[in-house]
């Protein structure tokens, strides 16, 4: 049983906790461990995982988010759930833990992040096969958040005859820091969920597991606001205060359905109160532009056929395959970050440097059969000091309609 390690990461200083856990820690070496910096390209966690398992030579590629908590006896766990798993199953799942406060009630942040411990399938820790990943064509790198790209990836591998399980080990996952509006930040999601609904249609909510969403309430909590609004300037103040009544009755129950379970202290109660009212048109508008976003997309076949590929491959007959080689795109070689490639033997480091950066909100997305990838053939190596770096190209990604995105360039490092 060989695996490898990917971190994709945004530069959290809980990265050195998790190498130092993986360099130090008890347990059979992985073959290296990759870490994907995307904190100034921002492509998203898809893009990065992508570029990771595609770099990983071991039969078995472990997620891990650069967040979490692992025990130190980390590899001696993923060693146990992997031993002898059947050849049906492509991934196994850790069983995430999400420390509360013992001494009040927590938060709705605090509530959010505690939600992971249920999830299903989530790459926080998940160990796939990397056969798998390759014959389903990797993450979709439409979703450019650490949302629903994990589910969509699970549920394309067990449309294709594959088993997810559950394994042993236990991965803590520490809340997520959260200012004042990051309830409403979060609403982008809703785009997401959008896409979801192309990919897998009306029911894609009942097969991750999750439970009936409160857009249909948000819209018409959004439609009674503007309607009171648009009432008062036309001079219908019955009317409007009739709509009025309705968006204070849904914003004040939606609030209190958030308080409620919380500490309810005055900050919390303020901050509830102020991004309940915010939170309705601000998701109603992230899943209309979501809908016009991903009007094109076609729904993914479950059973037989050729499944589109998501993005980083090309379609074959019969199905999705690893993605084909192209001659390198204007390779160029550079130095790796010395926080993220020194310290760890023979750990390949994937550095996403030298792109322009790109908000996650606002970036180019990538039709599935239109990116170029690299083929581990086509490597070109270039020394970094005491290291060989060893550069997979060029991948650029074009949006149909669309200016060319920038361009990818994944490097690892060896000793």
């Amino acid at each position: 049983m060989k695996y490898s390690v990917v971190i994709p990461t945004v530069g959290r200083a809980s990265l050195d906790a998790l190498l130092d856990v993986l360099e130090n820690g008890p347990g059979p070496e992985p073959l290296e461990v990759v870490v994907v910096d995307d904190s100034e390209t921002r492509l998203g966690p898809a893009a990065a995982r992508n570029t990771g398992w595609r770099t990983a030579s071991g039969d078995w590629v472990a997620f891990v988010d650069d967040d979490v908590v692992l025990p130190r006896d980390w590899k001696t766990q993923l060693a146990a759930d992997l031993e002898g798993l059947a050849d049906d199953v492509a991934a196994t799942q850790a069983r995430i833990v999400v420390p509360l406060p013992h001494d009040r009630r927590p938060t709705d942040a605090e509530r959010g992040t505690a939600g992971l411990a249920d999830a299903l399938w989530i790459t926080a820790d998940m160990a796939y096969r990397r056969s798998a990943l390759a014959e389903c064509g990797g993450f979709d790198e439409r979703f450019p958040r650490a949302y629903r790209e994990d589910a969509e990836l699970a549920l394309r591998v067990q449309d294709r005859g594959y088993r997810i399980v559950r394994g042993e080990r236990v991965t803590t996952h520490p809340v997520k820091p959260a200012t004042f509006f990051t309830s409403v930040q979060q609403q982008r999601g809703n785009a997401d969920d959008a896409l979801m609904r192309r990919l897998l249609g009306p029911g894609w909510r009942s097969r991750i597991g999750g439970r009936r969403g409160r857009l249909r309430v948000h819209a018409l909590t959004t439609a009674a606001g503007v309607g009171a609004v648009l009432c008062g300037l036309t001079g219908r103040r019955r009317a409007g205060a009739v709509l009025a009544a309705v968006w204070a009755g849904l914003t004040g129950w939606f609030a209190w359905a958030r308080i409620a379970p919380g500490p309810r202290d005055v900050r919390e109660v303020a901050e509830m109160v102020v991004t309940s009212a915010a939170i309705p048109p601000v998701a109603c508008w992230h899943r209309v532009r979501g809908e016009w976003r991903h009007r094109r997309v076609a729904r993914v076949p479950q059973e037989g056929g050729e499944v589109p590929v998501p993005q980083g491959g090309r379609p074959r007959s019969g199905g999705v395959g690893e993605p084909q080689a192209v001659p390198p795109n204007g390779q160029r070689s550079g130095e790796v970050g010395d926080r993220l490639a020194a310290g760890l033997s023979d750990r390949r480091t994937a550095d996403l440097d030298d792109r322009q950066a790109t908000d996650l909100d606002d970036r180019q997305a990538t039709h599935p059969g239109d990116r170029q990838a690299t083929h581990p053939g086509d490597r070109q190596a270039t020394n970094l000091g005491d290291r060989q770096a060893t550069d997979l190209g060029d991948r650029r990604d074009v949006q149909p309609d669309r200016l060319p995105a920038d361009e990818l360039r994944p490097r690892r490092a060896g000793r």
